[in-house]
């Protein structure tokens, strides 16, 4: 059975979560939101309840309300539900700001990721046709663009607090996705975070381990010039 965190399920918890937040906002009190803000869970898990968007808005709530206490003008972030993918509606009246991710599909984004159980994915294209269905920029527009410009319509603020293509994809791959999601974001308008900067498994630009790109050395780092230069168009 699927393993579920006790935040969701254990009240002395719950409030201990809530207490944490509240010495938080304490601490960073008087620093401008413009320099700090809080997001309550990193990437919150499918709960698997009858309904995971009650469940955690019940935990975020005291949290909300904790921070508000000590901080009413602090800046609050909640990532969506089941990994970032899915706005939560609940949250609207709270007037806090809410986090998507572009990791999606799964199958590119994360082809061969040490980290993941599945080792089964087929060989990265894309667009990709998967059960019977085209995935492309489209696609990618009504299930993961849409969703949250709704969200925004009722005046709450989005970002994409992660997204990336591993290194394990072929680069021409890796690169036509990242184009068409980050055109989507800059028609919406939508600041993004990339995971990550450099490093092993990467998903970012510098020191990656791509084999099927030509780098070039900068500073004592390997450079991938065409991954740069594509998120500086954007």
């Amino acid at each position: 059975s699927p393993k579920i965190s006790p935040l969701w399920t254990d009240e002395k918890l719950q409030k201990q979560f809530a207490f944490q937040w509240l010495h938080f906002a304490a601490r960073y009190q008087g620093i401008p939101s413009t320099q700090l803000s809080f997001n309550l869970v990193n990437e919150p898990a499918k709960i698997y309840s009858d309904n995971d968007a009650e469940v955690y808005t019940k935990v975020a709530l005291q949290a909300i309300g904790a921070i508000r206490r000590k901080d009413p003008a602090r800046l609050i972030i909640s990532d969506g539900l089941v990994w970032g993918r899915v706005p939560v509606f609940e949250l609207v009246d709270q007037k806090i700001a809410q986090s998507t991710r572009g990791y999606q599909p799964g199958e590119i984004t994360h082809y061969k990721a040490p980290w993941r159980s599945r080792k089964d994915y087929p060989e990265p294209r894309w667009p990709m046709t998967k059960n019977g269905k085209v995935l492309d920029r489209d696609w990618l527009d009504q299930t993961y663009i849409q969703p949250w410009k709704k969200l925004e319509a009722q005046g709450v603020g989005v970002h994409v607090g992660e997204w990336g293509v591993i290194d394990t994809v072929p680069h021409e791959i890796a690169l036509a996705w990242s184009r068409d999601i980050l055109s989507l974001w800059k028609e919406a308008d939508w600041g993004w975070a990339v995971w990550n900067f450099r490093g092993k498994h990467g998903y970012g630009f510098l020191d990656t381990n791509r084999s099927d790109v030509t780098y070039e050395n900068f500073h004592g780092h390997r450079l991938d010039r065409k991954m740069l230069e594509l998120l500086l168009e954007y």
